[in-house]
């Protein structure tokens, strides 16, 4: 069986194809900056890496894009679009309706939909993506994977807010978490790596990438996570505020007239390392301009790693100690800048980084912590892209 997969995400979009039940990589696809302006298409195929450069104005472009080069040319790895099975979709939320990975049909669809307020910068990619798809490879079956499922092991205590009650019974006002499908591969490989028991471990996941969110596992379930209701939660990230005090909501609303939707856009789209630093959503470029001299890149890049920090010291207190720490996704598996900087001053934690293997760049799994260190530091490439192929393969064999 052939699985496309579809990570259509808030500024980058990640697809590959593969074949089930072995797992082969036939091809895998990295599109990023989408929305920023000239989109980065990345192509692993027959043991070559091919980039281009293409002016796609939205993920529809960019999925355009993709379908035409998997059919022609060096990056051909289909005669026909039919030779497609299945596809699978990482989708944002469940809401409390669906807790495990589901085949899409139009009563789901439709919930999709009605879901989208808890998600909207992230539920429209996704939703565009199944339209779209849908439309290329019609009677193929899509199935949703949800971003949220893996932690709906926390406890009430951990994911109710301080709210009158009635918001959580009406509404579904509570936490829910994200990146969910990389915290559960991740937590999964340490695990395997440290030849330990999942319900015997303590790690901490730090997905970082443009969003970014902390996740806590022990005794075989998700802890705490940094993501609560909407992705806008937590720590500090490509355009997203972090936690944020409602009265400024307020107080931004009498000042300068602004309308609540209007904020809203604001928080998701035009703050974080974008509204701090001016120059950019792009932790790359804002680096180069602290590097640079730039006062407020400095400022954006020392505010992200304080808030990782944060979570780190907090979560190990909540789990009575941490065995493992694990860098992922863009930014966490790529800036030994960040890497450093979250883990300084942390040896009273026994946490303790060998700066010198931490700069070293190469592919795969790392280990990156000091001999004698209580703590392993782990960067561990996400593979979102196998847990979401595996769930399809699975619901769809067994229809």
């Amino acid at each position: 069986m052939k699985v496309l997969v579809l990570n259509s995400w808030s500024s980058s979009l990640k697809y590959q194809v593969l074949t089930m039940p072995e797992g082969d990589v036939a091809c895998e696809w990295l599109v990023e900056r989408v929305w920023i302006g000239w989109s980065m298409f990345t192509v692993k195929v027959n043991g070559n890496k091919i980039k281009l450069n293409k002016d796609v104005a939205n993920h529809k472009e960019a999925l355009d894009v993709v379908i035409e080069m998997l059919l022609n040319g060096e990056t051909k790895v289909l005669n026909d679009i039919s030779e497609i099975n299945a596809v699978g979709h990482r989708v944002l939320h469940w809401g409390e309706i669906y807790k495990d990975s589901v085949v899409i049909d139009d009563e789901v669809m439709k919930t999709l939909n009605d879901l989208t307020p808890l998600g909207p910068l992230h539920m429209p990619p996704n939703m565009m993506g199944i339209n779209a798809i849908s439309e290329i490879l019609p009677g193929v079956p899509n199935v949703a994977v949800f971003d949220t499922a893996f932690h709906q092991s926390m406890k009430p205590e951990n994911f109710m807010y301080a709210l009158p009650y009635e918001y959580y019974e009406k509404y579904g006002v509570r936490r829910y978490g994200f990146h969910g499908t990389s915290h559960k591969y991740v937590t999964s490989r340490v695990c395997e790596i440290l030849g330990k028991d999942y319900a015997s471990t303590r790690i901490i996941n730090c997905h970082v990438g443009n969003g970014a969110s902390v996740c806590a596992v022990a005794d075989g379930r998700v802890v705490d996570t940094s993501m609560w209701f909407t992705p806008l939660e937590g720590l500090v990230m490509g355009t997203r505020s972090w936690d944020l005090d409602p009265a400024v909501i307020k107080f931004i609303a009498n000042t300068e007239g602004k309308s609540i939707n209007e904020i809203d856009d604001i928080l998701n789209k035009k703050s974080g390392i974008l509204g701090v630093s001016g120059i950019s959503s792009d932790l790359r470029e804002v680096i180069k301009a602290s590097n640079d001299g730039d006062k407020r890149s400095k400022i954006a890049i020392e505010m992200l790693c304080n808030r990782i920090k944060k979570y780190l010291c907090s979560y190990a207190g909540l789990m009575g100690g941490v065995d493992a720490i694990c860098f992922t996704a863009g930014i966490g598996e790529n800036s030994d800048l960040i890497r450093e900087k979250v883990c300084e001053n942390l040896e009273f934690m026994g946490i303790e980084i060998d700066t010198e293997a931490n700069k070293i760049r190469k592919s795969g799994i790392r280990e990156i912590q000091k001999e004698g260190s209580k703590t392993k530091i782990f960067i561990i490439p996400t593979n979102e892209e196998l847990v979401i192929t595996k769930d399809t393969y699975n619901l769809v064999k067994a229809k």
